[in-house]
């Protein structure tokens, strides 16, 4: 619902990766005053690499993590480059930088850093500030003028500050805090144990035994780098069925073995599988994925984190009893990123200048549990709640503002990957057959709009 008034509004946001930037640059376009509260020293979230993780518990069970990238040296990007960007900032080919269509890492970094000066965001940005406490001011104030009390700490000084905001939008991740299996013997297993959180290079494992556990993207990548040195790797895998990409990679390397489910681990190094197969191993990586986490978010349990749902969220992004002054931006899995934060951040910006309104909280509330309903229905798992994997989600989210389909060539470049992932996963990112689609794409106005000055920053 659209009305005419515009307020603005005084705003706390928490995180400085693209979706807490993008979230910047929408709520001051619509009139009101941000700061973005960021724990690291520069933009980018996720993908400001950080390659020092000493001081991190292996399998990342803190509180508050001390590494909130879980970047490896070698990543590289999963989609191709030209559906990543957001809809008025393409994320174009630089000479001197990495020009791959798949490129590494410090390439989307440098995209970010790109994005943030172009539309001069650095200067809302507190960095190398940890957030300890979010909370209602007064929470009798529920459903009328809530405000939001913001504690700080400065990293270098451990200054600490206390804030007042009539709005706190999240934008603080999902790929941090690690989720670990429940193995039995895993607490008496003497030897390395650690989650791929924070593995950087495969260096330490040279001629080791190693099983990696979790035959997810990030699991089949990081074993396809440990097989050039390790002296085995034994991928452990809920299910033994698998794709004829990494089917092919295994014929390929003698080292590298599929193996079912982990049954238990032994004091003497054994690793035993569910098929009563076992190996002796130097070391255990679990590739098991990572779960949502808000430690400093004191909401007095009306949101609340569950087996990987966080909820209730009308639309994975308010919570019905808090918003618009609590949002939440970038939960949503398996969509094409970018473009989906912009949607959501300009739909906050805009419900807190009262240019738009919400429905009730009775509607929302049952549009949730009918969503819950229709998952439930569909076999998918809680934990699964927040993966959207369909392009008409994102569509009729953006309409709620507005905000442009996404193109037709973006959607199928996505798919035309992912296919191309499924068969040839060791090569998808080197060789494809998609070039009309690219040529499509490279000509159409999302690319050209910025003419030549943008490709010269």
């Amino acid at each position: 619902m659209v009305s005419v008034r515009n307020q603005s509004k005084n705003v706390c946001v928490i995180g400085a990766g693209p979706s807490g930037l993008v979230a910047a640059r929408e709520l001051r376009k619509e009139g009101h005053s941000v700061v973005v509260l960021e724990q690291n020293h520069d933009v980018g979230g996720q993908w400001l690499y950080e390659p020092n993780v000493e001081a991190e518990d292996p399998l990342g069970r803190n509180k508050f993590l001390k590494v909130h990238s879980s970047l490896y040296d070698s990543l590289r990007l999963i989609s191709p480059r030209e559906i990543m960007g957001f809809t008025d900032f393409p994320f174009l080919v630089k000479k001197g930088r990495d020009t791959r269509r798949f490129p590494g890492h410090k390439e989307l970094f440098l995209y970010l850093r790109d994005f943030c000066e172009w539309f001069g965001l650095r200067e809302m940005i507190r960095f190398n500030t940890r957030v300890e406490y979010v909370g209602m001011l007064d929470s009798d104030a529920i459903g009328k003028d809530l405000k939001w009390v913001v504690r700080t700490k400065e990293k270098k000084t451990e200054k600490v500050v206390e804030e007042v905001f009539d709005a706190v939008v999240v934008a603080s991740g999902h790929y941090s805090q690690p989720t670990l299996p429940s193995i039995k013997g895993m607490d008496a297993w003497k030897r390395k144990q650690m989650h791929s959180h924070i593995y950087r290079v495969s260096e330490p494992y040279r001629n080791e035994v190693v099983v990696v556990v979790g035959n997810s993207l990030s699991g089949q990548d990081i074993s396809m780098e440990l097989v050039e040195v390790a002296k085995e790797v034994h991928l452990s895998s809920k299910s033994l069925t698998i794709t004829e990409g990494l089917s092919k990679v295994l014929s390929k390397h003698e080292n590298l073995h599929l193996r079912p489910q982990i049954e238990s681990l032994h004091e003497d190094g054994r690793v035993l599988f569910v098929d009563g197969t076992w190996v002796i191993a130097d070391s255990i990586l679990y590739c098991t994925g990572y779960t949502y986490t808000f430690p400093f978010l004191d909401t007095k349990g009306i949101v609340v984190v569950d087996d990987g749902r966080v909820g209730p969220l009308y639309e994975h992004t308010f919570p019905p009893s808090l918003a618009p002054s609590l949002s939440f931006i970038g939960i949503p899995r398996k969509i094409i990123g970018f473009p989906f934060f912009e949607s959501q951040a300009k739909w906050i910006s805009q419900l807190l200048s009262g240019k738009r309104t919400l429905p009730s909280w009775d509607d929302m509330m049952q549009s949730i549990k009918d969503f819950y309903h229709s998952r439930e229905v569909a076999g998918i798992p809680k934990h699964n709640t927040h993966d959207i994997g369909e392009f008409e989600y994102c569509d009729k989210y953006g309409d709620h503002v507005e905000f442009p389909h996404l193109e037709e060539w973006r959607k199928q470049l996505c798919v035309s990957a992912l296919v191309n992932a499924d068969v040839n996963l060791e090569t998808y990112r080197d060789s494809w057959d998609d070039h009309e689609l690219l040529q499509e794409a490279l000509q159409s106005p999302h690319f050209t709009q910025l003419g030549t000055e943008a490709n010269t920053m």
